[in-house]
């Protein structure tokens, strides 16, 4: 096994050809800072480019999966300049787990909050602890959702509950999310790695070609054109960080 450590994401590859992909701010809930955002574009850039990667695995260090924004390291944008370079840094990191070649495989721990939850539904084979929830509080937060999900979510669980999810900013257990179709799988939480592991050992026995041209094609039959989802996302959202309310909403959150 060779394990590479970015700042804040821990990188193994295994013999099997299995990559997994450890978010690693435990004392943040691996809460998304830029750093963070910027280590997981890194650390799947470079698992795609690696022939020797077949799958990848992507999970979180302690309690959470990801919390969401790091509300302690928030800073309202000085100008729409800086927020789109914020913005346009999120969108990569979904375009490199989404567009990426190799499957990947999520095993979801614990809290998957705005961002957090965005990543998860960005995985292929999202696998969810029994005591996971995942919400989005963006709109409640005078924000907008990013990573492709006003995209991906209707074609997940249909356009009436993902209105139901964006909007109202619920908060929903694992096992309703396997009844909407957004969990693959929901199982205990001390199997999780476990079902990660076996579950990209199946993808990793399968011809990568067909593999990787299945995740390919199935991204564009899905999702007709993910990029304009993308780009009308980061306007939203660019727009709701050069709001002043959003600051005072976020202080409160």
């Amino acid at each position: 096994m060779t394990t590479f450590v970015y700042e804040t994401v821990t990188s193994s590859l295994d013999d099997d050809g299995l990559r997994t992909l450890l978010l690693n701010r435990p004392a943040q809930l691996n809460a998304m800072n830029r750093q963070l955002i910027s280590d997981v574009t890194r650390a799947f850039d470079d698992a795609n480019a690696d022939e020797d990667t077949r799958v990848i695995v992507l999970s979180g260090t302690g309690r959470a999966f990801c919390a969401g924004d790091d509300r302690h390291q928030h800073q309202h944008p000085a100008s729409e300049t800086e927020a789109r370079d914020f913005v346009e840094l999120i969108q990569n990191a979904t375009r490199a787990i989404v567009l990426g070649d190799k499957p990947v495989v999520g095993a979801i721990n614990g809290w998957a909050v705005g961002g957090g939850f965005e990543w998860a539904i960005n995985c292929d084979f999202p696998i969810w602890s029994q005591s996971a929830q995942g919400f989005f509080p963006e709109v409640s937060l005078n924000l907008f959702v990013t990573g492709g999900v006003t995209a991906l979510l209707p074609a997940l669980v249909g356009l009436n509950r993902a209105r139901e999810m964006l909007y109202f900013g619920e908060r929903y257990s694992a096992q309703s999310l396997l009844e909407m179709g957004v969990a693959w799988r929901v199982v205990a939480d001390e199997q999780l790695m476990d079902t990660a592991r076996a579950t990209a050992l199946r993808l990793a026995r399968l011809p990568p070609y067909s593999v990787r041209a299945m995740k390919r094609v199935l991204r564009h039959t899905t999702s007709v054109d993910f990029e304009a989802a993308l780009r009308l996302e980061s306007e939203a959202t660019i727009a709701g960080f050069m709001d002043p309310k959003t600051t005072a909403l976020l202080k409160d959150f």
